[in-house]
C-alpha cells in the first residue's frame, strides 16, 4: 500500500495558546469550525486540524487510502489496532485512528469520493 500524508491532527491543551502560535510561526490561515475554537489551518498542501482539551498534546498524522475498509484489515492483520472507522465527513472523507504493534499511533484517511 503506497501512501502520502493527505491530513494532521493538533491536540493541544490549550487551542488559545496553540492557535496563535501555528499561524505565526508556520502562516497557515486558521478556519474555525465547531466549538471551543476549535477548527483546522490550511497549509500548502494539506489541512492540518486542531483541537483542545487533549490530555496529551501532540502531532497525529494521517495517511491517504483508496479503500479505508481494506487498510483497517491490513493494520489488523499485521498485528496493529484501529478503531471504529468514522462515518463520512462532507468535503473531508472518512478516517480512522490506529496503532501499530508497539502503540505507535497514527491516522488512515479515505479522501471523499469525487
Amino acid at each position: 500500500m503506497l501512501s502520502e500524508v493527505s491530513y494532521l491532527e493538533i491536540g493541544t491543551k490549550d487551542i488559545g495558546s496553540s492557535r496563535p502560535f501555528f499561524e505565526q510561526l508556520l502562516g497557515w490561515t486558521f478556519h474555525a469550525m465547531g466549538q471551543d475554537g476549535e477548527g483546522w489551518f490550511q497549509t500548502p498542501s494539506i489541512r492540518a486540524g486542531l483541537h483542545g482539551n487533549d490530555p496529551n498534546p501532540q502531532l497525529l498524522i494521517f495517511f491517504s487510502v483508496a479503500d479505508l475498509t481494506a487498510a483497517v484489515a491490513q493494520v489488523k492483520a499485521l498485528g496493529g489496532e484501529a478503531d471504529e472507522s468514522s462515518a463520512d465527513e462532507p468535503g473531508f472523507g472518512r478516517f480512522c485512528l490506529c496503532r501499530d504493534p508497539q502503540g505507535i499511533h497514527f491516522g488512515l484517511h479515505q479522501r471523499p469520493q469525487a
